[in-house]
């Protein structure tokens, strides 16, 4: 024994809600953007790297629980969508950005796999690229898109959300992208030609029972996925009411409990890569943009940057984000500047994200300690139990958790900075 006394049952829960309360008015308060007047995002700066965003808003169906920038696909608009977005490349490319790696989201981005290879193809020949990733979803797991993308793309993320039929009905899924077992036969029969295959997963559904998430995890591992991305159910007010309507409303009160689960199940046959991603042994890349490079440069419509402390957000109207694009700008709308503190509370986010809190580059980077910049926050976190009792550096089960909260409400805060763009703009077929 070592004399520490045993923390109570009851704060688990209390530490959960209480933070989630603490960053749902924290969320809403950093991400408050201001209308921009650039014409451009700033260059790069001498020996930092940056990641490549490219952002496809179209879909055949728009699922209820999304809050992503997206648009019912129509094939003109769409392929004026990807001439303006090859022509925002370029101008990236002027800036004097060398990009190495590139993640293509959405929307879905094979919706026109020709246009999706064409553009890989410039985005290759404009950058010194090595890394693509690239999301679909599993209808487009056929033989004529992958053998296009198959030596374009490194990582592959293919958006299954769940195996269970009636939650699949219930998000307006079941049938338009195969039935679960055709879906993790693909995906078993095309994994072998990627270096990483992810598999996205949500898990918290109101309606989703306890044996409903363990054969959920059940199939997706059997399916041959290199790589299981468990993201818990987020929502924001733009989609509240659709939600409540289809899935449910959103309670975090089983939370932990599934993500127990989730972690026991997995155990065997995969290792948590990142809080909610779980990659099996020797597979090779993570498919997570933003762990090893914090700043990136996001390019089309509703995409954002994060560039020395400012994050920069895109116009989210496809007029206006063609208007730009013709009179030769690029297409931030709006931008929001942090302090230090701001920014020392990020980078620790991102560091219990990637479960790694080895690495102490603050002073370079603040001039002072993490221990020192952020003590409250250390505090709170090894008072609730999310450090191992040997070290102050790694995450309990139960701190790995908590950075699935954190990161829960940052991107459900995303979400609320989203809704704020939408209001902005005509409805431009956006659900």
């Amino acid at each position: 024994m070592n004399g520490r006394p045993a923390r109570p049952n009851w704060l688990p829960a209390i530490a959960e809600r209480t933070l989630t309360h603490v960053l749902r008015i924290q969320t809403r308060r950093f991400l408050n953007i201001q209308p921009s007047s650039l014409t451009r995002v700033p260059g790069p700066e001498d020996g930092k790297r940056y990641v490549l965003y490219l952002h496809i808003p179209f879909c055949d169906t728009l699922c209820p629980y999304c809050s992503f920038n997206r648009y019912v696909f129509d094939k003109d608009r769409a392929l004026a969508y990807f001439k303006s977005l090859r022509s925002e490349m370029r101008m990236a490319a002027d800036l004097g950005y060398r990009f190495e790696t590139m993640y293509i989201g959405g929307g879905t981005p094979t919706i026109l796999p020709d246009e999706l290879a064409r553009t890989i193809d410039e985005a290759v020949a404009m950058f010194p690229i090595r890394e693509v990733s690239c999301e679909t979803n599993p209808d487009h797991l056929n033989a004529s898109v992958m053998e296009l993308l198959k030596n374009r793309i490194q990582r592959l993320s293919v958006g299954v959300q769940s195996f269970n039929e009636d939650l699949l009905m219930r998000m307006d899924r079941c049938g338009k992208f195969g039935t679960p077992a055709q879906i993790q036969e693909r995906i078993g029969r095309y994994a072998p030609d990627f270096t990483c295959l992810n598999v996205d997963m949500i898990f918290n559904f109101p309606t989703q029972t306890e044996e409903m998430l363990r054969e959920d995890i059940r199939m997706v591992i059997a399916s041959g996925a290199q790589q299981v991305t468990y993201y818990p159910l987020m929502t924001s007010p733009s989609v509240a009411r659709s939600m409540a309507a289809s899935v449910g409303k959103v309670d975090t009160l089983r939370e932990r409990r599934f993500f127990e689960i989730i972690n026991e199940e997995m155990a065997d046959a995969f290792t948590p890569s990142a809080a909610w991603t779980f990659q099996r042994e020797g597979s090779g890349l993570i498919d997570e943009y933003i762990m090893d490079t914090r700043e990136y440069v996001g390019l089309g419509a509703g995409a954002f940057s994060y560039l020395n402390g400012t994050l920069f957000v895109n116009t989210f109207s496809l007029s206006e984000y063609a208007d730009r694009i013709n009179a030769g700008k690029m297409s931030v709308s709006g931008e929001q500047k942090y302090e230090n503190y701001a920014r020392m509370r990020y980078d620790l986010m991102m560091d219990l994200f990637g479960l790694d809190l080895e690495k102490d580059d603050f002073p370079i980077q603040y001039g002072i300690t993490r221990k020192r910049g952020l003590w409250l926050e250390l505090f709170f976190l090894n008072m609730v139990g999310a450090f191992s009792k040997d070290s102050s550096r790694r995450l309990t089960p139960f701190g790995q958790y908590l950075a699935v909260v954190i990161m829960r409400e940052f991107f459900s805060g995303v979400n609320h900075l989203r809704d704020q763009a939408r209001q902005s703009i005509s409805l431009e077929g956006i659900a």
